[in-house]
């Protein structure tokens, strides 16, 4: 537990000197629903309707973006290998990066909910869900993104790992058309997708629905961030080849 919150705490003082990152975590998904609350002010229904979505999705995308890249580079910087000479084991490891960047999911998720409130969406159901399901979403996106990295060997590819997992659960998950609508096959597949339970949970508390609503989809999305977890910690690799 110790070697855990040593590791969390050196990423964390890491992060803290990096202002362009903490930028990008907490400042572009505030931007990007700051343009569509812009582009839909005369129909305020819109930012009501798909807010709680985009509040789960933007998150998501820019922690797994920010996490892959940042594991990749302690590879690739011989950090790693030099902590497993130490008694830290690939699990400590992890879950350090996991705790550090949770903590920033946790931040993100207030500034982010709190900035989408004002500017105008109004959600009928708990907002304590919706940040409650905006961190983990955050926190989903961090473990798909340390999971992730052990496929990667420059950042170049880890940047491309974003677009080949995110970008198929983005079409099939119900945001772009109702999953019932969908071919069979389509939907059948986005069962297997994590973010298709994140944004039914958000669409269901956009619509009002409470927690026994929801807790089946935020269920998945624990298990989903669990397994991340371990495919992690059993594909780390001391650097990059």
């Amino acid at each position: 537990m110790n070697l855990t919150l040593a590791t969390a705490s050196r990423v964390l003082s890491q992060l803290r000197g990096d202002h362009r990152t903490v930028a990008l975590i907490v400042g572009l998904p505030c931007l990007l629903i700051g343009l569509i609350a812009w582009m839909f002010n005369d129909r305020p229904e819109v930012l009501d309707q798909f807010g709680p979505m985009l509040v789960g999705l933007f998150p998501l995308t820019v922690m797994f973006l920010v996490t892959s890249v940042a594991t990749l580079r302690e590879r690739q910087s011989g950090t790693l290998e030099r902590l497993m000479t130490t008694p830290i084991r690939k699990g400590d490891f992890v879950a350090g990066y996991g705790l550090a960047f949770a903590t920033l999911a946790l931040l993100q998720a207030f500034v982010v909910v709190g900035f989408a409130l004002l500017v105008g969406m109004d959600v009928a159901g708990s907002l304590w869900l919706v940040v409650v399901v905006a961190l983990l979403d955050a926190v989903l996106g961090c473990t798909l993104g340390l999971a992730a990295s052990a496929l990667a060997r420059s950042e170049f590819q880890a940047v491309q790992m974003m677009p080949a997992i995110i970008f198929p659960q983005l079409i099939t998950c119900g945001l772009l058309m109702p999953r019932d609508q969908m071919p069979e096959v389509l939907e059948w597949l986005s069962r297997a997708f994590p973010l298709t339970y994140a944004i039914e949970a958000m669409t269901s508390l956009a619509a009002g629905d409470e927690w026994a609503d929801i807790r089946g989809a935020v269920g998945v999305i624990a298990l989903f961030i669990v397994g991340a977890v371990v495919l992690g910690i059993l594909t780390l690799r001391r650097r990059t080849p």
